[in-house]
């Protein structure tokens, strides 16, 4: 299983009129959580995306526990709980505050792609040895 931690502040711009986050910032939340987990592995999108590969968003779910609120420091865990085997990759994001209260639990998956064919395809080779070490 592969873990990484990332830690945004809520600014107002983010909250609503009841001084809660959005519902709908979550789901950007969860994207900051795997640009992150992707970049402690040694990459980022822009290389993968080099490599030829496009990981759009397939499917998507978010269940809220505890809001958010403004100025409060939340901490996105991502986790990988399995090594992907064919074109998807599922990413599970908990949100915490500093409390360490559960607010928010998330999974969203996405495929690999492609990027001239638009055909699924297989995790890149290099990512792979790169989270490989974390399942064995």
């Amino acid at each position: 299983m592969f873990t990484s931690e990332t830690q945004i502040r809520i600014h107002y711009a983010l909250t609503d009129q009841m001084g809660f986050v959005y519902h709908g910032h979550y789901a950007q939340f969860y994207e900051i959580g795997r640009g992150e987990s992707i970049r402690q592995l040694g990459y980022t999108y822009k290389d993968i995306e080099a490599m030829g590969i496009i990981m759009p968003v397939v499917d998507i779910h978010s269940k809220f526990l505890r809001p958010a609120k403004y100025d409060d420091l939340i901490t996105v865990k991502t986790i990988l709980k399995e090594l992907p085997v064919h074109h998807k990759i599922v990413f599970h994001a908990e949100i915490y505050n500093e409390a360490n209260e559960l607010l928010n639990v998330g999974d969203v998956t996405l495929y690999f792609m492609n990027a001239k064919t638009m055909q699924r395809c297989g995790m890149p080779e290099a990512l792979r040895e790169k989270i490989a070490p974390y399942f064995i």
